[in-house]
């Protein structure tokens, strides 16, 4: 199984990047790859992503969800088996570290040469820096969902 993990320090207080994060059908507006993210219930989402030509669909429950600290989550069905969390870490009343870990299992030649080269990490932190542009220039989240899912 691969494993990437990236951090990025948002200037937005740890309740603003963490409340952004839960709002999962918004995730399309900074993950590159993501077409679609639709939320079932509230620990359950359907996503859609799009790398290059290839457009694979899975669900992901969230396992673990503690305001303003983490979300964890793994993939339930669909083409793509992977697993992941998110942190939140205070760094100051106006900025926040936030780190990602996901683990997944490449499939294929392709997948398999991207990991050993290094492109998930290259993703996750685009991907983190998207997301720092974007809570930072609206400075407040798109909703919030603060419920707590014990491990």
């Amino acid at each position: 199984m691969a494993q990437a993990i990236e951090t990025v320090d948002v200037n937005v207080p740890v309740s603003v990047a963490y409340n952004q994060w839960t709002q999962f059908e918004e995730f399309p507006k900074f993950l590159d790859e993501v077409e679609s993210i639709t939320q079932t219930t509230p620990t359950l989402t359907v996503w859609v992503v799009k790398v290059g030509p290839v457009e694979k669909t899975f669900e992901a429950e969230i396992t673990e969800q503690h305001p303003d600290e983490r979300v964890a989550w793994t993939s339930t069905g669909g083409e793509v088996d992977h697993a992941g969390v998110v942190t939140f870490h205070k760094l100051s009343d106006s900025e926040t570290r936030v780190t990602v870990q996901l683990d997944w299992q490449p499939e294929g030649f392709l997948e398999k040469v991207g990991s050993t080269l290094g492109v998930d990490n290259h993703a996750i932190k685009k991907d983190l820096a998207n997301f720092k542009g974007y809570i930072e220039a609206k400075g407040s989240p798109d909703g919030a969902w603060r419920g707590d899912v014990q491990a």
